[in-house]
């Protein structure tokens, strides 16, 4: 039997999922002969690969730079999940959009800072108008809810989804816990 392809991606977060991801702790040997990590924050890759089987997504879209990487994302993978609140619903991010992206930028970088400056152009990605979750860009198979979900949550899913199921998370995860 083939290795299950995954990947994990983090967007506009905090790390949190990605944590919570690594508190499967021994849980993790279990998964690791049944699945091939492709890609993901915690390891070198540079490239996102093609045919990943699944890929976990932390984090809203925030960026131009986050709306480019969701859309090959998206085109490269099976089984999408959305996991955490800032995927599924935008969450702390997306309390910026209450306010225009000028003005965000300026109290950030002119604002709170005792030396102004001008706002960076070339090392921060430029900001959408509006946070949004990943589900409002591209097609989400599975949504995890939680912020961040458990490593108990996070084991479920991955392990329903190497065996060929959906999980069901009924009463197994909420918003913000």
């Amino acid at each position: 039997m083939s290795k299950v392809r995954l990947a994990t991606v983090w967007l506009d977060g905090c790390s949190g999922c990605h944590m919570s991801f690594l508190d499967m702790d021994e849980r993790l040997l279990d998964l690791a002969g049944r699945i091939e990590l492709v890609y993901s924050p915690l390891v070198d890759y540079k490239e996102y690969p093609e045919n990943v089987d699944v890929v976990l997504v932390e984090g809203s879209i925030s960026s131009e730079e986050d709306l480019h990487k969701i859309k090959k994302i998206r085109e490269r993978s099976k089984i999408l999940v959305s996991l955490g609140d800032c995927a599924v619903t935008g969450n702390v991010p997306a309390m910026r959009n209450a306010f225009k992206t000028g003005d965000v930028l300026r109290r950030v970088y002119v604002e709170n800072v005792s030396v102004p400056s001008p706002t960076p152009n070339q090392v921060v990605p430029a900001l959408l108008p509006r946070v949004c979750p990943v589900h409002e860009v591209v097609p989400v198979d599975v949504f995890v809810p939680g912020c961040p979900p458990s490593a108990d949550t996070i084991f479920f899913t991955l392990t329903e989804l190497v065996e060929g199921r959906r999980p069901d998370l009924t009463g197994r995860t909420r918003f913000g816990a």
